[in-house]
């Protein structure tokens, strides 16, 4: 399995926002990651500055949003519904996508889900809780 440090992410990140703006090629994976990177133009200037990106690795959350967590989990959210892992992730999500009419604020909410599963399970000292994940993602694409 491909454990990437907190260093890789974000040289990956720069990386794909360096070649996206230079117009040069990119893989598939680049390719869905510049998508996403292209919704959130408030992290560009983060991504266009790689040594800045990696001296601030250490430094503490200031209530600002963490862009290469976020376009993680973006990237992450994307790949589970490509494989539909965990089962079901999906159908939950494309129910999501319809009822918020935009994939993005979907993915915002399943972020939320997503997160509190990883944390629960952190907390807990246990494997991840896919199904509690899918259900936290079809109870919010079934709420007004």
């Amino acid at each position: 399995m491909f454990n990437p440090s907190q260093a890789d992410v974000r040289r990956f990140f720069c990386s794909v926002y360096a070649k996206a703006q230079a117009g040069q090629a990119l893989e598939a994976i680049e390719t869905i990651a510049s998508l996403w990177m292209d919704e959130h133009r408030e992290f560009h200037a983060e991504l266009a500055d790689e040594a800045a990106a990696l001296a601030t690795m250490a430094v503490p959350e200031d209530g600002t949003s963490n862009a290469f967590l976020h376009l993680s989990m973006h990237l992450s959210i994307t790949e589970q519904c490509s494989i539909d892992q965990p089962r079901g992730i999906r159908q939950a999500v494309e129910l999501l996508t319809h009822r918020r009419d935009s994939l993005h604020d979907a993915h915002h909410e399943v972020m939320d889900c997503l997160g509190q599963m990883l944390w629960e399970s952190q907390r807990a000292g246990r494997p991840p809780d896919g199904q509690a994940y899918i259900d936290c993602v079809q109870r919010q694409a079934t709420r007004d």
